[in-house]
């Protein structure tokens, strides 16, 4: 049983500071002049994404790992994880020379599995099991219990909370002065009890936020109804911060420390992610971009002001550039999908490509089968606006010309199908 009273202490995040030395990065905080520009206030990032497994895990995992016992050691470790905590504990296994055991599931990519085996080396069993995480999860419980081994868990644990909250020091000791505003990005509350601790202690006057996706809002419901919710379903698109349940410890430290809890869309993540790669050439998974999409919602508030933004991870696959693409163009009003109702005649198509598109409208998904026995026949049609304020005109021109059918983004049970 976890005591949900549990506060880090300082004393014991230095010495998680001390352990870490030579083991993990001191990455970068670096000043972001556009966004500092565009915002009116001095943006500062901490490139967690820089670390030797492209995200802060290894701090918590290592931490966890280097205070096992002899007969904890002997005995090996077990996680499990489909990304970020499954590679830093890969890298503490052999670091430290300590046997372990990694449950992921069967659906994760076999570029992340290949990952995890090129850190752990001989020292790192990976098995895959089931197809979700909590299938990899109940399995690796049940492997502790059959073997005596020590779970590492990714977010629920002091020793875990602890080795995160080394961010934190970190960023109090490369800052010039006094941080107003910190963003934090929220998965299961392991990075934000830690740093908040931090912040609280050594630096009361700064603001902390806490940020999660729309699509996994388990901090935020439970802040909101005072208690730990379990959340139904998520969506996994920003995988690395995406959990049913947040730790109970976590819940605990972020509920007294954090100043405000807030969601943001997963489309504005997208487009952030897009704009780190072709401003800056930064390249961050979508939890790693949770912090920078929130600060457009407080722009007023941090004009003038000094800000820090974790970005917590960068490992983000290629193979996902077109979803990112696409959400990012749907939450800017960019991008339509339509059922249109073609007249089954000939010059139907043309007709709608020259009196319904605008001049800067481009068809970029068509879906038609004709059926000669109708007068209508339906396509899917995609189209992409170059404004968004385009799209009301481009509507109304499919109505009266008797073209419209269904307009398809706002019918979630429909779309998906595209998605």
């Amino acid at each position: 049983m976890i005591n949900t009273a549990y506060r880090p202490a300082i004393k014991d995040i230095g010495a998680a500071l001390q352990r870490l030395r030579g083991v993990v990065r001191k990455t970068p905080l670096e000043q972001h002049d556009g966004l500092s520009q565009r915002l009116g206030a001095d943006i500062w990032l901490k490139r967690e994404d820089l670390q030797q497994v492209r995200s802060y895990k290894i701090r918590g995992a290592f931490n966890k790992m280097s205070t096992l016992s002899t007969a904890e050691r002997a005995n090996g470790i077990v996680c499990a994880s489909a990304g970020n905590h499954a590679q830093g504990v890969a890298l503490s296994c052999y670091k430290l020379q300590i046997q372990g055991t990694i449950f992921m599931p069967t659906t994760t990519p076999k570029q992340k599995i290949r990952k995890v085996k090129s850190f752990g080396k001989d020292k790192v069993e990976v098995v895959l099991e089931g197809d979700s995480f909590d299938d990899a999860k109940a399995a690796c419980e049940q492997y502790a219990i059959d073997h005596q081994a020590t779970i590492v868990p990714p977010f629920e644990d002091p020793k875990v909370i602890e080795g995160q909250a080394t961010v934190a020091m970190e960023v109090l000791h490369q800052f010039p002065s006094q941080v107003d505003y910190l963003f934090i990005p929220i998965g299961g509350g392991g990075l934000a009890s830690g740093m908040s601790t931090v912040f609280k202690q050594l630096s009361p006057n700064t603001k902390i936020i806490g940020i999660e996706p729309t699509g996994a809002p388990a901090m935020y419901e439970s802040f909101k109804h005072n208690q730990l919710i379990t959340l139904d379903s998520i969506d996994t698109f920003a995988d690395g911060v995406a959990v049913k349940r947040v730790g109970g410890l976590n819940f605990e430290i972020c509920k007294d420390y954090l100043d405000d809890m807030v969601l943001v869309h997963e489309g504005k993540i997208c487009q952030t992610m897009l704009d780190l790669y072709d401003e800056d050439a930064i390249v961050v998974e979508p939890a790693g971009a949770l912090s920078i999409a929130v600060l457009d919602q407080y722009a007023e508030e941090i004009k003038g002001k000094k800000v820090v933004c974790v970005v917590s991870g960068g490992n983000n696959d290629i193979s996902r550039t077109e979803d990112i693409r696409e959400r990012a163009l749907l939450h800017q009003g960019l991008k339509h999908y339509f059922i249109v109702n073609f007249p089954q005649r000939a010059g139907a198509l043309r007709e709608f490509v020259t009196d319904i598109l605008g001049p800067d409208d481009d068809i970029v998904y068509f879906e038609y089968a004709k059926k000669n026995s109708r007068e209508t026949g339906p396509a899917l049609v995609g189209i992409e606006l170059k404004r968004a304020s385009d799209f009301a005109a481009l509507k109304q021109r499919m109505v009266t010309k008797n073209f419209f059918g269904q307009y398809l983004n706002d019918k979630p049970d429909l779309f998906r199908y595209i998605m």
